[in-house]
């Protein structure tokens, strides 16, 4: 009984040790938030996968061009033996009354009762344009899979800054509002000690703890905002929901300002958009000469080796000393002379395809310019709001500072503190909205700029 005891004990023990490591705290900071979602979102595993096989089907379309052997042992029973006729002049005796006519057929077999036959096929393509082209082909879609990959990658780091940029956002404001609790908390107290010596009134009293308790519903409700921000966060990383974590960085430390800006000489292919049109555009290019290839003949070397066999006897055939060897080799040269004229509609098709690629291109750079213009606007629009909401705060503290020494030393109303505390807290709520703002237009410019994640 003891014995088992001291069992169960040591195995609540290492259970309790398990959900220890499983509740271990985690630090990120931006960059490795970043590094982890792109190590561990399921998304981009599963488009990594899709790069494996890209890289399979160039291994694939290049086994086409190596050497194809196959073995093959055929042995049969020809159960109905077929038969052939020959001619009554082939085997007429003049001198045997019975023996075949001339004018009639006589019905005979030449096949064996069994056969069997082991062979050994090779086969080695010489030349074929299409294989060639398809080579390349296969190699510039796994260029483009990577870069696919790449945009994903992209996706992720933007919605993991925007993410963790909320939860920051989200602290600093319940940080914020804590230190307001206290201070009203202390405020409350001491209108109540004034009003216990008959200074202020119980409607001050009262006023006072209905902005104290709406306060602190605004607390409450950003503390589980702040709970959704961080659940966010870990969706956008990949990590567990119930898997604790600290974030390092600091919101003060977040550099935003109009320096990111870009106004002349911007580089298209900082972005990915353009760099997989590009590789698009080469696959439209290999795909219009793979067709035209279709028109060049295609040489084959061939060959054959093996034994084979024929009786009427299967035991005759069992044998090895039954066997007749033989052997072949040629070659196989293949020309196309008339296909209906499928390949030249499909040139027609193919040259259409290069042509929209190029449309594309000017569509794309469009699309950049605009979005370059959209992105640097909110971001100084963004910049300017936060300069405003910054001085509005400023002066919201220090109203509020000034009502509640007016208040203590007699010479201010409890209505004026409330309605400055009132002021401070949209204030407060304006401040951070703006700074948010400014966060997410920098991730949006950085995203335009094609700077938002570098290798």
């Amino acid at each position: 009984m003891e014995k088992r005891v001291k069992l169960i004990a040591l195995i609540l023990a290492l259970m309790s040790f398990k959900v220890v490591q499983a509740q271990e705290v985690q630090q990120f900071s931006l960059q490795q938030s970043i590094e982890y979602a792109l190590q561990n979102r399921a998304s981009l595993q599963a488009n990594r996968n899709n790069e494996k096989s890209a890289k399979a089907r160039v291994g694939e379309i290049r086994a086409m061009g190596l050497p194809q052997i196959d073995a093959a042992l055929d042995v049969g029973d020809n159960f109905v033996q077929q038969q052939s006729f020959l001619p009554g002049e082939f085997l007429n005796d003049p001198d045997d009354p019975n023996s075949p006519q001339p004018g009639t057929f006589v019905p005979v077999t030449f096949t064996p009762a069994y056969t069997s036959n082991a062979t050994v096929m090779a086969s080695q393509l010489l030349f074929d344009g299409s294989y060639l082209i398809g080579l390349k082909a296969a190699k510039t879609y796994t260029e483009l899979s990577r870069k696919t990959t790449t945009q994903s990658e992209i996706e992720v780091a933007e919605q993991v800054s925007k993410a963790y940029y909320g939860v920051l956002v989200s602290r600093e404001r319940i940080e914020l509002l804590n230190q307001n609790l206290v201070r009203l908390d202390t405020l409350l107290k001491q209108t109540r000690i004034m009003f216990q010596n008959g200074v202020a009134e119980q409607l001050d009293v009262d006023r006072l703890r209905v902005s104290y308790n709406n306060l602190k519903v605004d607390h409450q409700r950003a503390e589980r905002l702040m709970q959704l921000s961080e659940n966010l966060l870990k969706f956008q990383m990949g990590l567990p929901q119930s898997q604790p974590i600290i974030l390092t960085d600091k919101l003060s430390e977040v550099e935003v300002d109009a320096s990111a800006i870009i106004t002349t000489n911007f580089n298209y292919s900082n972005r990915i958009e353009y760099s997989l049109l590009e590789t698009q555009q080469s696959l439209a290019q290999l795909d219009l000469r793979n067709i035209r290839s279709g028109y060049l003949p295609k040489l084959y070397l061939n060959a054959r080796y093996g034994y084979n066999a024929a009786s009427n006897s299967f035991s005759d055939i069992a044998t090895t000393s039954s066997y007749f060897e033989y052997g072949y080799v040629g070659a196989q040269l293949r020309i196309p002379i008339f296909d209906g004229l499928r390949k030249h509609y499909q040139i027609q098709q193919s040259k259409v395809a290069v042509e929209n690629t190029k449309y594309g291109f000017e569509t794309l750079r469009q699309s950049i310019d605009l979005e370059l213009e959209q992105a640097s606007t909110e971001l100084t629009n963004s910049l300017d709001v936060l300069k405003s909401q910054q001085e509005n705060l400023a002066l919201a503290q220090d109203i509020a500072r000034v009502a509640r020494i007016k208040y203590q030393e007699g010479v201010g109303s409890n209505l004026e503190v409330i309605t400055a505390e009132t002021d401070l807290r949209q204030a407060q709520t304006n401040y951070y909205a703006a700074i948010y703002e400014a966060l997410i237009s920098k991730v949006n410019l950085g995203k335009a700029t094609g700077t938002l994640l570098t290798k």
